[in-house]
């Protein structure tokens, strides 16, 4: 097939394609007449290049599957160098989902606090005279 196919069957643009290749993941294979040929193994690797770019992964960061994908396994990620991207991303992950969950400790606290401090300008604010409301984040008067 020819670039445009590919392209429109992979879901994506010739330029991308033409980048793929610049980078090596993909084969600059050429016809007789010059132009750019693939066929459904090159239609694979773009699927999982996708696929593992819809996880998170970064462009280089596929290049292990690619060539796992070139070496004849399936799924392309049965090779020492695939199974060492996922360790890493997986811990790249976990780095990330620790962080969510310590700023969500921290809104949490910031929430109860701010419910707290609501409840008690409630009550002083019905006695004449009461406090204004403050926003302790910025400080000014409201």
């Amino acid at each position: 097939m020819r670039i445009g196919e590919l392209a429109e069957r992979a879901g994506t643009t010739t330029r991308t394609l033409r980048y793929y290749e610049s980078r090596g993941l993909l084969p600059a294979r050429r016809g007789s007449n010059g132009y750019r040929t693939y066929d459904e193994d090159d239609l694979k690797l773009l699927r999982q290049i996708r696929t593992l770019q819809d996880f998170g992964f970064d462009l280089e960061e596929t290049r292990p599957f690619v060539e796992c994908l070139r070496a004849g396994h399936p799924k392309g990620d049965a090779c020492p160098a695939s199974l060492a991207v996922y360790r890493r991303k997986l811990g790249e992950l976990d780095a990330l989902i620790g962080e969510l969950r310590s700023v969500r400790e921290q809104v949490g606290g910031q929430l109860a606090r701010a419910e707290r401090a609501m409840g008690g300008l409630a009550s002083e604010a019905a006695v004449p005279g009461g406090p204004e409301p403050v926003c302790e984040l910025g400080g000014e008067t409201r």
